[in-house]
């Protein structure tokens, strides 16, 4: 089973920590497993740490001093 890339950044949101890209991944893998596979409306089968890529590329994580997190209105309503 697929994880939609959505679940990440509501999992950042919850937590409200700033993370580093290991921190993150880190993260990822205590929330849904080392095997854990993502998608999104344009890919699939994603890794952890191409799940991240992706999120980057699209401009879903806000900087802040300390590292970075995510926003609402950053999260796509479309599946």
């Amino acid at each position: 089973m697929e994880i939609h890339a959505h679940e990440v950044m509501r999992m950042m949101l919850e937590t409200g920590a700033a993370y580093s890209r290991e921190s993150l991944a880190e993260a990822i893998v205590a929330r849904f497993g080392a095997n854990a596979r993502f998608y999104a409306c344009s890919m699939a089968g994603m890794s952890v740490v191409e799940v991240i890529d992706f999120l980057e590329k699209r401009g879903k994580f806000i900087a802040r001093a300390e590292g970075f997190n995510t926003a609402p209105d950053r999260i796509c309503t479309h599946h």
